[in-house]
């Protein structure tokens, strides 16, 4: 199945000039969702061992939680500030317009563990690079990244520079 064709364009959306690249239409039908997630779940096992799929708000719980079922791992959540009931770490990141707040469960990651930070879209690495943060800030290794659709043309592999990040469908 092309699973680049299953995926929407919304243009003009959240602001003039995007092309919003719309999953929804991935999400609702069946079978393009079960051939992403076995995509994805292909691309974790070329990674090799880990022990956690890390998965940031809120797309990133939609593929990363069941991307842990499948591979027998716990899941552990990147949140917006605030949205966490216990103690947490936190960084503080640039977006186009401002900055935003992430935030992890202190007790998230021991030291050591091997993560996957798993998402549905990379686009300029931003977002990513703090994932990656939050990891480390906790002690934890990030054993690789894995994204259903890589925006190639906003190059955020190279934020990403000396991890392993791998896509299935790439514009």
């Amino acid at each position: 199945m092309d699973i680049k064709s299953k995926l929407r364009h919304v243009m003009n959306f959240p602001t003039e000039g995007i092309d919003f690249i719309d999953i929804t239409t991935v999400l609702q039908d069946a079978q393009a969702l079960r051939e992403s997630l076995d995509g994805m779940k292909k691309k974790i096992e070329e990674i090799g061992e880990f022990d956690l799929i890390v998965g940031p708000e809120s797309r990133g719980f939609i593929f990363g939680a069941p991307l842990a079922y499948i591979t027998g791992k716990g899941f552990v959540p990147i949140r917006k500030k605030g949205k966490l009931p216990y103690k947490t770490v936190s960084i503080e990141y640039q977006l186009e317009y401002g900055t935003d707040t992430l935030e992890i469960h202190e007790d998230a990651i021991k030291p050591g563990q091997k993560v996957i930070i798993v998402d549905d879209l990379l686009a300029t690495g931003g977002t990513s690079q703090s994932n990656i943060k939050l990891v480390e800030m906790l002690g934890g290794q990030v054993a690789g990244l894995v994204y259903l659709v890589e925006l190639t043309f906003l190059n955020g592999r190279e934020k990403l520079k000396g991890f392993k990040v791998d896509s299935i469908v790439q514009f």
